[in-house]
């Protein structure tokens, strides 16, 4: 099975074809750094980085780029209201982010660059596109004229006429349109500016993000991605000037990720309903925010709740759970059960799935369907007392799920680091103290030992009673919270 992607411009799904055999040119928006991301940014950053293992594990050379917005109205807001400059304002959150990006185990894009360092490529397109007579001049402003390309609306499906008739717009007297957009803005009191043909100014948003693709990819590139807000007018803008400029396809393939939502509506810093990815992760591993992102379909929107989060959090333990079931069968249990031809069917089943899985419009959802249906198998499996399983049954099926894991950037940790961690952020959750709960467990084992089995069972029953579930072994306890 092909590859095939759901393109956003064309609405239907097509065979992913590279424009040079074996290799991906991948542009996708970034953040604009004036605050702390929030679980959408998460989304989209997970998403993308999904995707980027995938055609990496498929074999595919992936140059992927993602910019930083590093001039903008909300940064110059932000400056102005803690009288501080914008370059600082935008490092600090540059620098957040990339924490934010680590934690969640986002493999860092092959570039990464700043609206500031590529000024100079902005005022040479623009200057292009006035000269191509597809935008024009005002008292130091630049505006792209939507009217002089033709095909404007063709990536969003928007009718230009239908929605100049319908426009609701601050009325701007220096527009033709009132849908031509801002190439350059003239600088005000205040600002931070550029010296450019028109005089001293800034960029417009749209315009950053067709010079940095442009500088990495080239004039034509394969993947275009972002959130679905970005669809218009950002993306529209971005095609139309590109496009405009150099007579050539933009992007050949445009995705877009759904929307987080928070009771029916978007997760946004606008409407206030966000969360942010540290105040996430303070309670949640990681792995478990990736999982809850990556259970539904990336176009799908994700209803966000602290119950889908705990299902997630199951979900995650689960597998762990097998993980380390699968690591722990040891060479001196023998060889039984499970014959080599069994082995090689079963591991070559789920990869296959897998990858037919991924190939549907990178399905992660279906995927994991898949791992799941696996590890129930092998949990039913390793429960049948009747059964040895072979060592090196176990090991193949415990790599098969790392391999398979590792392209959803999940199973990344020990599974003991992975419990421990987990039931710190649950101890904490619940305002249990660890310590505590350790020193009863000590407790219980002593009472174990001597046999006396009343306070063991009393222990037990007060450590149940603080949703503490205890697993005794050979040789050691170890609890968990339920």
């Amino acid at each position: 099975m092909s590859l095939k992607i759901y393109n956003t411009q064309s609405r239907k799904k097509e065979e992913f074809q590279p424009l040079e055999a074996g290799k991906v040119g991948m542009y996708v928006c970034g953040i604009t750094a004036y605050d702390l991301c929030h679980v959408g940014h998460a989304r989209s950053a997970v998403v993308f980085d999904v995707i980027t293992r995938y055609l990496r594990y498929r074999g595919y050379e992936t140059t992927y780029v993602k910019n930083f917005t590093d001039v903008d109205d909300k940064i110059i807001d932000k400056a102005a209201r803690e009288g501080s400059d914008i370059r600082e304002i935008a490092e600090r959150y540059i620098l957040e982010h990339d924490v934010d990006m680590q934690r969640l185990q986002v493999v860092p894009p092959t570039f990464t660059p700043r609206a500031t360092e590529n000024i100079e490529g902005m005022i040479a397109l623009v200057a292009t596109l006035i000269e191509k007579g597809l935008a024009y001049s005002i008292d130091g402003d630049v505006y792209y004229s939507v009217e002089a390309f033709p095909e404007y609306g063709k990536l969003s499906g928007r009718n230009l006429e239908e929605m100049t008739a319908g426009a609701r717009v601050d009325i701007n007297e220096k527009k033709r349109n009132p849908f031509d957009f801002a190439l350059w803005k003239a600088s005000k009191e205040g600002e931070p500016w550029w010296d450019s043909p028109w005089g001293k100014g800034r960029p417009g948003w749209h315009l950053e993000c067709s010079v940095m693709s442009q500088r990495y990819l080239g004039e034509t590139f394969d993947i275009h991605g972002g959130g679905e807000d970005l669809i218009f007018p950002h993306h529209e803008n971005e095609l139309a000037q590109s496009e405009g400029a150099t007579g050539k396809t933009f992007a050949r393939y445009w995705i877009h990720n759904g929307f987080v939502r928070v009771n029916s509506e978007k997760m946004s810093k606008s409407l206030g309903n966000f969360f942010t990815i540290r105040e996430i992760l303070e309670q949640y591993h990681p792995e478990v925010l990736r999982f809850f992102l990556l259970q539904s379909h990336y176009r799908s929107p994700v209803d966000f709740s602290d119950a889908a989060l705990n299902e997630a959090r199951q979900g995650m333990n689960r597998f762990y759970a097998t993980l380390k079931a699968l690591g722990e069968i040891a060479p001196e249990k023998g060889f039984a059960a499970v014959s080599g031809q069994l082995v090689v069917e079963d591991e070559e089943g789920l990869r296959e799935l897998f990858i037919e899985a991924m190939d549907d419009d990178f399905n992660t959802a279906r995927a994991l369907g898949h791992l799941f249906d696996t590890v129930r198998a092998l949990n039913a499996y390793l429960a049948d007392k009747k059964k040895l399983v072979s060592p090196v049954f176990a090991m193949q099926m415990r790599d098969l799920l790392l391999e398979t894991g590792n392209v959803l950037g999940i199973f990344l940790e020990d599974p003991e680091a992975y419990f421990r961690e987990d039931r710190l952020r649950e101890a904490k959750k619940r305002g249990l103290d660890v310590a505590v709960i350790e020193g009863l467990i000590v407790k219980r084992r002593e009472a174990r030992s001597a046999k006396d089995w009343q306070k063991a069972d009393e222990l037990r029953k007060e450590l149940a009673g603080m949703g503490v579930v205890i697993q005794d072994a050979a040789d050691a306890t170890t609890w968990a919270i339920g």
